[in-house]
């Protein structure tokens, strides 16, 4: 963190919101991953994700949607019909009561309908504050800060939080971040993580923050090698972002799998 030491509160809030807007140039499409058409299947497909990858439960839901459309039908299931269902999910003795109970709570108490506020959603079985603030952000358009593994590892990388706690994280971003921005924030910075900013070597000298962060040299700074580690299937046009030959990204890394 040398290059930012003397760094002031305004000046990371200045340098936070710049990294913001080069993120949202970088990853234009960045979106929830998860498949949904209504705020229940959204928190549903949020409690399967616990322990698995977006892909696998969106292998999973259109059965799972097709079956069960109502917090009725999660009440009343079959518990083995569910289970066999959610098999591939992983943990899906554990999901399914998470899902039977989750419907006869919104059916005792909310009338059927999944609530829109924070402090009612975490009450709800299997719904933590993460999973809260993806269902606000994305079914209802009310912003939320999203932090999972990749949010705690960019955001400390970055140097606009030295914290590990989720919620201290959300709060100390949520102070730097303009509140609109905040769901798609969380977005950005998953698809950096996964397509860029890796856990154990990221791209530096093929990134697009390579001038604001003060992490940056953490992984290799050159530009053929950095360029080697870019992901995902725009892997060249984030090595253009960065002002880095498309050419040098292999065609592999076009086709390779993002980090979960």
């Amino acid at each position: 963190m040398k290059r930012f030491a003397r760094e002031t509160p305004i000046g990371r809030k200045r340098r936070a919101r710049k990294m913001a807007r080069v993120l949202a140039d970088t990853h234009p499409d960045a979106h929830c991953e998860l498949d949904f058409t209504t705020p229940l299947e959204l928190a549903v497909a949020t409690i399967l994700s616990a322990q698995t990858t977006d892909v696998r439960v969106n292998q999973v839901t259109p059965v799972l949607f097709r079956k069960y459309r109502s917090a009725a039908d999660y009440a009343s299931a079959d518990r083995a019909e569910m289970e066999a269902i959610l098999r591939p999910t992983g943990f899906f003795r554990a999901k399914t009561n998470s899902l039977m109970n989750l419907g006869q709570t919104l059916i005792g108490s909310y009338g059927g309908e999944l609530p829109r506020e924070l402090d009612a959603l975490v009450k709800l079985p299997g719904i933590g504050r993460k999973t809260a603030n993806v269902i606000l952000g994305n079914a209802f358009d009310v912003p939320g800060i999203t932090v999972d593994t990749h949010f705690r590892r960019l955001t400390n990388r970055f140097g606009w939080v030295s914290e590990e706690d989720p919620v201290k994280i959300e709060f100390l971003v949520a102070d730097l971040i303009e509140k609109r921005d905040w769901t798609m924030l969380s977005h950005r910075i998953i698809f950096h993580g996964r397509r860029v900013c890796h856990a154990r070597k990221p791209a530096c000298g093929a990134c697009t923050l390579a001038a604001s962060c003060p992490s940056f040299g953490t992984g290799p700074t050159e530009a053929a090698p950095a360029a080697k580690l870019l992901k995902g299937p725009r892997a060249r046009e984030l090595a253009v972002a960065a002002g880095v030959d498309p050419e040098l990204v292999p065609a592999s890394a076009v086709l390779a799998p993002e980090e979960p």
